[in-house]
């Protein structure tokens, strides 16, 4: 009779595992991580987590949906208000061109704060699953479980920066929704500076006719000789060029127009809305300064922490029960290493400068708009009084005209002028309103914080 053979060391050491308590062991590990990502959730598994309706993704893409817990940045955004004029003409594009908003720029911050949320969670301890092959025939499963103790501040600095990066993507969302007002805006402003440049050409051009029809009867008449007929139509050709290239402008602003708002302006949106003076608030691009500064520094001791040593306690869950544990971890010498602690300890005074630089900055560039706007009042005014002698001119040119003291090419030549003299006049308003949306779009005051 053959004796049984006894099992070995080795066999012992490495038990076969049966596949279903291996697919089992996974499927536990597949559960527990899913509901902690809002996917699988067993009823009795997570009661923490029971009755509770999931957010709305809507809510997380609005500017000020934290409401009282809104960061610094955020509340400032929010509490902005819009300088354009509610029942104007302004007022009406603004509202065409939000509506037609495809709205990336509020999902980036709908994503931003989600990151920001995970972060906030990174001080309770981690599972991960382990599977080892311990023969080639032996597959153990194990759960690990870690939790930092000392860590130098980095997951702090980690939470830090995820609300960072909110704030950045507050900032860059209005900052975009400002610049596609002022897109608009500045598309409404061209059209109507065409149209009102147009109606000079247009009144020009039909005095000038005038005057080739009289030419043209003194041509007939043997009074006067083709030259006086080549001049005037010569100005005419150019004055129909000029009221045709005002005409090819509106249009084309008018069709950008309605491509950024999804469909045509109405017809009876004319005319200019006078701005109040921009709010003395911080520039958008100083609270961008802000904001990365912030994240620049959260990286900074993130840096810091990680070249540091570090102390967590973990815990292996496998078939032989909880094996507890210490690990020492966040470690990274290297002879780069006191460079890297020197650099991070460098950043604080790098961000204030950098953010010192852009607040002079920023302050250099509504100095300049505001100092424009001036010298182009000035010009204005200054230009009212000469369009008003060069009409008087004109009048005083046809009386001498009718009365034989002026010729008609020195009549024409005089109508031109003054058409061309009243086109510049006309543009002012409109370069003085270009100059003041910058001013607004740049202070964050062309959209309302409550409607981002």
């Amino acid at each position: 009779m053959i004796p049984a053979r006894r099992p070995t060391a080795s066999a012992r050491a490495a038990p076969l595992l049966h596949p279903r308590v291996v697919s089992g062991a996974l499927l536990a590990v597949a559960v527990l991580l899913s509901g902690c990502q809002g996917g699988l959730q067993p009823p009795s598994m997570l009661a923490f987590g029971r009755a509770q309706a999931p957010a709305d993704p809507a809510l997380r893409q609005r500017l000020a949906s934290d409401h009282g817990t809104a960061s610094p940045i955020i509340a400032d955004l929010a509490a902005r208000r819009s300088v354009l004029p509610p029942q104007g003409s302004y007022a009406r594009v603004a509202d065409a061109v939000l509506a037609a908003n495809p709205g990336a720029d509020a999902a980036e911050l709908g994503l931003a704060r989600l990151r920001a949320e995970a972060a906030s969670r990174n001080g309770w301890p981690t599972i991960a699953p382990a599977l080892t092959l311990n023969s080639l025939a032996g597959l153990a499963a194990q759960l690990v479980v870690d939790q930092p103790l000392l860590d130098h501040g980095r997951r702090q600095a980690e939470r830090a920066r995820a609300a960072a990066e909110v704030d950045l993507a507050a900032i860059t969302l209005a900052t975009r929704q400002n610049a596609r007002l002022h897109e608009g805006l500045s598309l409404y402003l061209t059209a109507e500076q065409a149209r009102a440049q147009s109606a000079i050409a247009a009144r020009a051009n039909a005095r000038l006719l005038a005057l080739h029809d009289i030419v043209q009867a003194r041509i007939d008449g043997g009074l006067s000789d083709r030259s006086e007929a080549q001049i005037i139509a010569q100005t005419i050709a150019e004055m129909q060029a000029t009221l045709a290239a005002d005409s090819q402008t509106r249009a084309q602003a008018l069709a950008d127009l309605a491509a950024l708002a999804g469909h045509t302006p109405p017809d009876n949106l004319t005319g200019l809305d006078p701005l109040p003076f921009t709010p003395d608030t911080d520039a958008l691009s100083v609270l961008k300064a802000k904001a990365e500064g912030s994240t620049a520094l959260a990286n900074a001791r993130i840096a810091r922490a990680n070249a540091l040593p570090g102390l967590s306690a973990n815990a292996t869950l496998s078939e032989d029960g909880i094996t507890p544990g210490l690990g020492l971890g966040g470690v990274r010498l290297g002879l780069g290493s006191p460079a890297t602690l020197a650099a991070a300890n460098a950043t604080p005074d790098l961000v204030a400068r950098q953010t010192a630089e852009q607040q002079q900055t920023a302050n250099r560039r509504r100095t300049e708009l505001q100092g424009r706007i001036a010298q182009l009042r000035t010009r204005q005014s200054q230009g009212a009084d000469v369009l008003r002698q060069t009409l008087g001119n004109l009048d005083l040119y046809t009386e001498q005209y009718t009365v034989g003291r002026r010729s008609l090419t020195d009549l024409t030549a005089q109508t031109a002028a003054a058409a061309r003299l009243e086109r510049d006049q006309a543009a002012f308003p409109f370069e003085i309103a270009r100059l003041e949306l910058e001013l607004a779009r740049d202070a964050g005051a062309l959209v309302d914080g409550g409607r981002l």
